[in-house]
């Protein structure tokens, strides 16, 4: 090897040395920081003439394992939607109250359960009368109270999706620009692979916002889209947009309709400016932004209709009453002659009858209505699983409904006229007894204290009696629990717990009795709706019955939510371990490495010594 050849191996050697040396350097410093990869360098030899006459760096490369690095983003997106939910039901959980504790809906309603049954016992008893008040007041507030704090819960899900949007528009707009920025650098250097970095970083953040699927493309870009196959990020970022509502309430829910929707949805707006809404097409189905998306319009949703159903089948246990029709005779037709005038809307005329030819019982249910908008309903309007529902339009008076009621039982073979006033006649199909009438009925609503029957309108819809009325607007008894509150004609006078009509004594027992059962030892249906029972077998049992279910249900969600989170932070820990065995800082490698370089920078050194000394030398010959 000639001298100049030893000088510019030597000099090659230096200088990639001093590259290493800093690569070490920079990986000792960012041992602690979050989403540094450690780099190392890749060295190739230069050779001319056929010699080897030195070293050169060709690139800085990333040590990582690439598949553990996707499967860490998948799993990022499932700790995140894990996280978020149960951190929701811990909050849920505070609304619901330490089991056994005064302020929890199961201690109220005990409480009011307990003063009923005094009452019963002593209907002349001021003192018990004025506890059944006092008791049913904070029932009422607690169901109140409890609905307030779920869509207080619902409110901060339709938050934490707007902040959620920022901040994946944030990481999509950087992952464009870096993903410009690289491409535009080729080579592999010092500045390439802190910007391969800094995308990684953003892709993390995002990947815990939403799933992601990643596709690596020409000049190292990544295309990112959602698992549905929605692009995030190509050469450009998409942009997404929220559009909060305002404050919360029960009535307020997502639809695909726009005209219906009261709560934010999620809008992608493409480069090429096409739009597709997120949650409509369920493109987001994992990460934080999903966990809201699931609290606010389905979990949150569902505890707040539980807590309806149980408000609205209190009002209506007290307030309703089932009168069955007499029975009637024309001919060779049977069935069952029934007065409908004190139907209030949502009030219904329920028909029993039998196909003979197959033996099947059937119930038709048809639901006063007093809005033709609302038509037709649909047959979950009532918790009965197998009725068949139809809405009666009563705004046009007793002859339109009369023909709506024959048409809506007409394919049935039944036939529906009026007799007089407002007397409904259902009949059979006469000779070909293909049809059994077993029964007619009207359920109505007590408007009153002093009709004569037990029954009252004790619960109300803020001033409004709670009839179940289907209007525009919903059904009434959607968020009812938050509206619910005692009748103020019992506060101003509690006497009303006990006298029914004219000349009853004031220790009569009947309608306390009523009330005490209706509450405590009558069958109730529950709408499928609640969660509990299924829509093929509804829930049936007394309110304390259902208000267990409901604790007991909300309890095991919350302890899923806990475990689902558990298992999630154990797969992420041992994934995030996995990746840190590749991709982490070990000080004491990046040590030992450190004494090679220092040792080979030496030995280089000591070359271009002796190349010196030795040209030093010629140079005094």
């Amino acid at each position: 090897m000639s001298l100049s050849q030893a000088l510019i191996s030597a000099i090659s050697g230096l200088k990639a040395n001093q590259s290493s040396l800093s690569l070490v350097s920079a990986n000792v410093a960012n041992a602690g920081t979050a989403g540094y990869v450690r780099k190392s360098v890749n060295q190739v030899a230069v050779s001319g003439s056929g010699t080897g006459i030195g070293v050169r760096i060709s690139a800085i490369q990333r040590e990582l394992d690439q598949y553990v690095q996707r499967q860490l983003r998948v799993e990022n997106s499932g700790a995140a939607y894990a996280t978020a939910r149960s951190q929701f039901y811990d909050q849920l959980q505070a609304v619901y109250g330490t089991p056994g504790s005064d302020a929890t809906l199961e201690t109220a309603f005990n409480k009011f359960s307990e003063a009923l049954q005094s009452l019963s016992s002593s209907p002349n008893d001021t003192a018990a009368r004025s506890s059944v008040v006092s008791t049913a007041q904070l029932l009422t507030q607690q169901l109140n109270t409890m609905s307030t704090g779920i869509q207080g819960l619902r409110q901060n899900a339709e938050l934490g999706i707007s902040a959620s949007i920022s901040q994946a528009n944030d990481a999509m707009q950087h992952i464009a620009a870096l993903n410009a920025q690289i491409a535009s650098s080729p080579n592999m250097d010092a500045a390439a692979v802190t910007m391969y970095d800094q995308r990684d970083a953003y892709i993390d953040q995002l990947s815990r916002l939403m799933d992601i699927n990643i596709i690596a493309n020409d000049n190292n870009q990544l295309a990112i889209y959602t698992n549905s196959g929605v692009q995030l990020v190509g050469t450009t970022a998409s942009i997404l947009s929220f559009d909060p509502q305002g404050t919360m309430s029960a009535n307020t829910q997502w639809s695909a309709d726009p005209g219906v929707r009261a709560v934010g949805t999620i809008q992608l707006t493409s480069a090429n400016g096409s739009k597709v809404d997120l949650i409509q097409t369920n493109a987001i189905r994992s990460g934080q932004i999903a966990a809201y998306i699931q609290m606010r319009d389905q979990d949150l949703v569902q505890a707040q209709t539980q807590l309806d159903a149980m408000a609205s089948v209190m009002a209506s246990a007290l307030s309703d009453k089932t009168v069955t029709g007499t029975a009637a005779t024309v001919g060779p037709q049977s069935g069952f002659d029934i007065d409908i005038s004190g139907l209030s809307t949502g009030n219904r005329i329920t028909i029993n009858y039998t196909d003979s030819l197959t033996n099947t019982p059937r119930t038709i249910n048809l639901i006063r209505v007093d809005d033709s908008s609302v038509l037709p309903l649909s047959d979950d309007v009532t918790a009965a699983a197998t009725d068949k529902v139809y809405g009666i339009d009563f705004s046009g008076g007793l002859g339109s409904v009369y023909g709506q009621i024959a048409s809506a039982i007409g394919s049935t073979g039944m036939v529906a006229s009026n007799l007089s006033g407002s007397t409904l006649r259902v009949l059979n199909d006469g000779a070909g007894n293909a049809i059994t009438v077993n029964g007619v009925s009207t359920t109505t609503t007590a408007t009153g204290f002093n009709g004569g029957s037990s029954e009252l309108p004790f619960f109300i819809d803020g001033a409004k009696i709670f009839t179940g009325a289907i209007t525009a607007a919903g059904s009434q008894s959607v968020g009812l629990a938050g509206r619910i509150t005692l009748n103020g004609a019992l506060i101003d006078d509690p006497s009303k717990l006990v006298i029914y009509g004219a000349g009853v004594a004031a220790g009569d027992s009947r309608r306390p009795d009523f009330l005490y059962q209706q509450l405590n030892g009558a069958a109730q249906q529950f709408s499928p709706a609640t969660g509990i029972g299924s829509s093929s077998s509804p829930f049936s049992g007394t309110i304390t019955t259902y208000l267990r279910q409901v604790i007991s249900v909300q309890g095991q969600n919350a302890d899923a939510a806990s475990s689902l989170k558990q298992g999630q932070d154990v797969v992420l820990s041992a994934l995030q371990q996995r990746f840190d065995e590749a991709a982490g800082v070990n000080i004491d490698e990046e040590m030992a490495n450190l004494l090679a370089l220092q040792n080979a920078y030496a030995a280089n050194a000591r070359v271009l010594s002796v190349v010196r000394e030795m040209l030093d030398t010629l140079m005094q010959l």
